[in-house]
């Protein structure tokens, strides 16, 4: 494998993106400790053959590397590889105001630096297309292509009970209702959700509802009253109050500007 490597610099208007390429290549290390350092951006390294270690941390943790494997370094966390066998490897640099929402949702994780995959063909497939795209210099195929390496290179994890939860939220319930009916404590079912979605059972419950209200103001003509207990709520009026915070619009503006369409303005006669 040849080593390579291109280094980028996003416009303004490219940052606006919100995930934006800084750097990307393959490279093949030797059994030998490299030197510590932190990145000024966050980092995935896609070690597709050999094994080590990875230093990381402020405490300097050694976690186990064995290809395949993903390591995902956060911006301004010391770390160093430490290979026991030649280690070859494929890279990207990237940074953007995007990150701190994948981190918020469960990405670049500083817990879990290291990720080994039983089947890493989907993650292999999705860095090779971000190494071909990002040497063409176009901005959003090249943050396309980052989105869904971050996506597919996340741990995977079960969505049973997101899902479970989700066909019960507009049944009204506390939390602790909820994970009775899906048989878990509350603190497994948050730990459920967050692992998932990043956020909490009651704002996953939320978003269901409001979703949910949404098709019934698009796509049926329900008094909004009657939309509100559809969702879970028997108070209209909280209803309203709370739809309008969320979406930034009334339930009825919101089911007016779904079926009206600007007018067409005739043009004036020329003189």
């Amino acid at each position: 494998m040849p080593s390579w490597s291109i280094y980028l610099t996003p416009s303004a208007t490219e940052r606006q993106l919100g995930l934006c390429c800084l750097g990307a290549g393959e490279k093949e290390n030797s059994p030998a400790h490299t030197p510590e350092r932190a990145l000024g951006c966050h980092a995935l390294v896609w070690v597709s053959e050999g094994r080590g270690h990875l230093l990381y941390g402020p405490d300097r943790v050694l976690h186990e590397v064995r290809a395949p494997a993903m390591l995902t370094l956060r911006a301004g966390v010391v770390h160093s590889y430490r290979p026991e066998t030649r280690w070859r490897q494929a890279w990207t640099l990237f940074g953007g105001p995007a990150t701190e929402a994948l981190a918020s949702l469960g990405h670049l994780d500083p817990d879990r630096p290291v990720c080994r995959y039983s089947d890493p063909r989907s993650v292999d497939r999705a860095f090779t297309r971000l190494l071909r795209v990002c040497t063409t210099h176009n901005a959003v195929q090249t943050a396309a292509a980052l989105f869904d390496l971050i996506a597919q290179a996340a741990p995977p994890l079960s969505d049973e009970v997101t899902t479970q939860l989700a066909d019960l939220a507009c049944t009204p319930m506390s939390v602790r209702g909820y994970a009775n009916e899906l048989g878990l404590t509350v603190e497994e079912l948050r730990e459920a959700v967050r692992g998932v979605t990043g956020s909490t059972p009651h704002e996953l419950i939320l978003t269901t509802r409001l979703s949910k209200a949404k098709v019934l103001l698009a796509e049926e003509d329900l008094p909004v009253a009657a939309i509100a207990r559809r969702v879970g709520y028997d108070d209209p009026a909280y209803f309203t109050r709370l739809f309008t915070a969320r979406v930034g619009m009334s339930p009825t503006s919101f089911r007016q500007s779904g079926h009206t369409t600007e007018p067409v303005r005739q043009a004036r006669p020329s003189r």
